[in-house]
């Protein structure tokens, strides 16, 4: 159930003195990037700002997660688990959540494959203004949108062939090439893989 004003006293805050456990979940990557605790009043302040907010048990007050390094972690959604004492935020990580520096306080987790795909999104992103002799993808953009479409339609008519004959091995490696100069074409033309992904879960839920 996902967390509003209407619904926010109906949790289960007597559990454990009036704070709620919340991970906080990457709503892109999927990656889990930090756990920390919530009061009704954190949850308030979660929701106007759009800022994930928690109670810090050790300086026993609100505490908005960056609010020092400049991190802050956006959120796009709040959500309680079935038994009503459990939260979960999704949320757009403004630099790493960690205060070692890394992206995730869960730092020895293994990260789920979209999380990959993710990262490797930002990477291309990233290249888009490079020197075009730094890297095969700040070349691609140096070349333009037409030869990028270009690599885009000949991947995907070496990714058909390999289906074709039956070739699997070909066919990852060429599905893997297709992934890629897609991701590129959707950066030069300003558009993210969410963006796509939202197309699909309309048609799903049509």
């Amino acid at each position: 159930m996902k967390i509003d004003e209407t619904n926010l006293t109906e949790l289960a805050w007597d559990k454990m003195d009036g704070l709620l456990p919340c991970i906080v979940q990457h709503a892109r990557s999927g990656e889990v990037l930090m756990q920390g605790y919530m009061n009704q009043a954190a949850v308030r302040a979660s929701l106007t700002s759009n800022k994930v907010t928690f109670f810090s048990r050790s300086k026993q007050r609100l505490w908005v997660k960056g609010e020092t390094s400049g991190h802050f972690l956006m959120m796009q959604s709040l959500c309680v688990d079935c038994d009503g004492d459990a939260l979960l935020a999704l949320a757009l990580p403004q630099g790493p959540t960690c205060h070692t520096g890394a992206k995730t306080c869960f730092l020895d987790a293994d990260a789920p494959d979209m999380a990959f795909i993710a990262n490797l999104e930002q990477v291309i992103a990233s290249r888009k203004y490079a020197d075009p002799d730094s890297s095969y993808t700040a070349s691609l953009y140096a070349k333009g949108i037409k030869r990028i479409a270009q690599k885009v339609g000949e991947e995907g008519v070496e990714t058909a062939l390999a289906a074709t004959v039956r070739d699997h091995e070909e066919l990852k490696n060429e599905s893997a090439d297709l992934l890629y100069h897609l991701l590129v074409l959707l950066q030069a033309s300003e558009i993210n893989l969410t963006d796509v992904i939202q197309v699909l879960r309309k048609r799903h839920a049509d």
